[in-house]
């Protein structure tokens, strides 16, 4: 049954990726967008965090992250763009956590349709744990929209017994991000349980892949029978176009209070699985700085910090199939760059968010 569910979901994705590749435009003409600009992150309130983040991630990696299952030197899987901030020279805390916090992954789009067999940071996660953090996964609706699993995400933080003096850091992976900052803004019961959030290559400014086939999507696979995936609302393409994100974003801009953070990952063609290839090929008319389904600079929350870019795709950020090798027939040949440290890329997140507040 379960490798069932893996090979159906994976079977929605073929069909759409065939279809997809139909349609001529990516981004339809469409006035029902705000206006927007593409400038650089100091002009857009967005704090560079960049040269502190390299320090954190390299300091864990030479401490105890070779020997981890998947290792790249600090400057293989760290991107190095124009203007990243010189190193700071502090030291970096390797000690066990000294925050009261609770990490809680919100995963992406379609995520319960393979939950069964892989699950999102995983791997990652066991590390953060047995390096002194409590963690959760909040289980959101695979095909829903935003709006839903915003209510998902309202109960699971309000349901969560948190101690007197301990808050939630959020680790929102792709649409999760999304999803995350609806909840936020929705819902305001549950920011004095919540420090911070990390968008881990979030659709915060949508995907044009999105915008592109909302339609195509909606006709023919909203409603498709997919095993331990239920359709949900059938609004999970709709609510990560790039019009309903930046509709979003200027309605419900990220609330005071909660401190926010950004990564994503720019892995070039070198570094992209083969089924995420065509989707990047399509993304490249836009920007080839994509990970196969977002954008680079659509990832990064206003107002927040940005962390860095990897070089890794939009999977091998978070999702590891790499670590399940041989356990399904397509796992080398369609996701074949799938290694990536995500140990030390998340422990390194947690210890510059912990650092920073």
């Amino acid at each position: 049954m379960r490798r069932r569910t893996v090979v159906c979901a994976l079977c929605v994705a073929g069909i759409a990726a065939t279809l997809w590749g139909c349609n001529e435009t990516l981004i339809p003409f469409s006035l029902d967008s705000p206006p927007v600009i593409l400038t650089p992150i100091g002009f857009a309130n967005v704090a560079d965090g960049r040269g502190r983040f390299r320090e954190i991630y390299c300091a864990i990696r030479a401490d105890h992250g070779r020997g981890l299952p998947e290792d790249l030197p600090c400057d293989e899987a760290l991107v190095r763009l124009p203007g990243e901030p010189q190193p700071t020279g502090r030291p970096v805390n390797l000690a066990s956590p000294p925050r009261p916090w609770r990490v809680v992954v919100v995963p992406g789009i379609f995520d319960e349709c393979i939950r069964t067999y892989v699950q999102t940071f995983s791997d990652a996660l066991t590390h953060l744990q047995a390096h002194g953090w409590r963690t959760e996964t909040i289980p959101v609706s695979g095909r829903s929209g935003t709006a839903h699993n915003a209510v998902q995400i309202r109960d699971f933080v309000l349901g969560l017994p948190l101690a007197a003096d301990e808050r939630v850091l959020f680790l929102a992976y792709s649409k999760g991000a999304a999803d995350t900052l609806e909840a936020l803004s929705q819902y305001p019961e549950m920011l004095p349980r919540v420090a911070a959030m990390v968008s881990v290559a979030g659709a915060i400014g949508g995907s044009p892949l999105a915008d592109g086939y909302v339609e195509l999507y909606n006709h023919l696979l909203s409603d498709l029978a997919v095993p331990n995936c239920a359709p949900g609302d059938g609004q999970g393409m709709a609510s990560i176009t790039r019009a309903a994100r930046q509709s979003s974003l200027v309605r419900r801009p990220p609330p005071a209070g909660v401190k926010y953070f950004s990564a994503a990952g720019i892995p070039g063609p070198e570094r992209m699985s083969r089924a995420l290839r065509p989707f990047a090929e399509r993304l490249a008319h836009v920007d080839p700085r994509n990970d196969g389904q977002v954008i680079f600079f659509d990832t990064i929350v206003p107002g927040g910090t940005l962390l860095g870019f990897l070089r890794a795709d939009h999977w091998a950020l978070a999702v590891p199939f790499s670590r399940k090798a041989g356990a399904l027939p397509f796992n080398v040949t369609l996701v074949d760059h799938n290694a990536f440290p995500r140990e030390v890329f998340l422990e390194a997140i947690v210890r510059f968010v912990q650092e920073g507040l």
